[in-house]
């Protein structure tokens, strides 16, 4: 897996697939994931795309530093990746945190982005949000990551995959739980120290932009999703139903095929027309 050094001297690490003569999609996991959590993506997206992703301070096999993190900070570490490889220019894919990371290099560096991806996350904070991820820092402060477990992937997997797909449940609940608690919250801290004034930015973004939600999202509903289609002008808005928090996991199909079709709308340097919400 190869490396990079951010500007602070953190190792980041992130895995490289698919055509090498494709145009280039950078990947940015949630709180806790790493660049596993594209695995049902990896096959269909490496057919198109020459596809980065990303392994978060904190997670996999990137440097573990300690805190505090701050969102910027993890947005020029997903930069210096595409530096490292000499990419001037990519389709930006974000899911959760990683959604917020991605808006951030939408807003402060857009002319590193051809197209955005934002899916199951959020741009501001709600009172509830926080409390909940505050809570989960205890847990795992108190406890270490088995003290999240239970509690926490009601938030992130929706009913219908526990109930039927257990063992891709596991494989979810084993990526999460093989975060070392410190950085853990380490990367909740620099959620919730993140300000909501970015909200107000987005109406420059000027990359075509898809979000993406699940029916089922408790954790960033689809209010959120909403909210930044209504923000982002031109944006295109897609509510795959049933599926929650880990909609890439959860409907693979409905997801890979929304987010491939609208990125390939967008190769080359068009702009799609098409602004209305579809729902999946």
């Amino acid at each position: 897996m190869p490396q990079v050094r951010a500007a602070d001297g953190t190792t980041i690490a992130y895995d490289v697939f698919g055509r090498a003569d494709a145009e280039p999609l950078l990947m940015i996991q949630g709180l806790g994931a790493d660049s596993r959590g594209w695995a049902l993506q990896r096959l269909p997206f490496g057919r198109r795309f020459r596809c980065f992703a990303v392994d978060n301070r904190g997670v996999g096999r990137s440097d573990k530093p300690d805190g505090p993190y701050d969102l910027i900070d993890m947005a020029h570490d997903a930069l210096a990746v595409l530096d490292a490889e000499g990419v001037e220019r990519a389709h930006v894919m974000g899911a959760s945190m990683g959604g917020v990371i991605s808006q951030i290099i939408a807003v402060e560096h857009p002319e590193r982005v051809r197209s955005l991806v934002l899916s199951c996350t959020a741009a501001r904070h709600h009172e509830w949000r926080r409390e909940l991820l505050s809570e989960w820092r205890e847990l795992v402060a108190a406890e270490g990551m088995q003290g999240l477990s239970e509690g926490a992937l009601e938030w992130l997997v929706g009913p219908r995959l526990r109930k039927r797909f257990g063992v891709w449940l596991n494989m979810l609940a084993r990526v999460l739980l093989q975060s070392p608690p410190e950085p853990f919250m380490a990367q909740i801290d620099a959620i919730l120290a993140f300000p909501d004034s970015m909200r107000d930015q987005l109406a420059s973004v000027s990359a075509s932009t898809l979000v993406v939600v699940g029916s089922q999202d408790a954790l960033t509903p689809v209010g959120d999703s909403e909210e930044i289609h209504e923000l982002i002008s031109g944006s295109r808005l897609t509510v795959l139903p049933g599926a929650a928090h880990g909609c890439m996991a959860e409907a693979p199909n409905a997801f890979n095929a929304r987010v491939l079709e609208f990125l390939a709308a967008m190769s080359g340097d068009g702009k799609s027309d098409a602004s209305d919400a579809e729902r999946a």
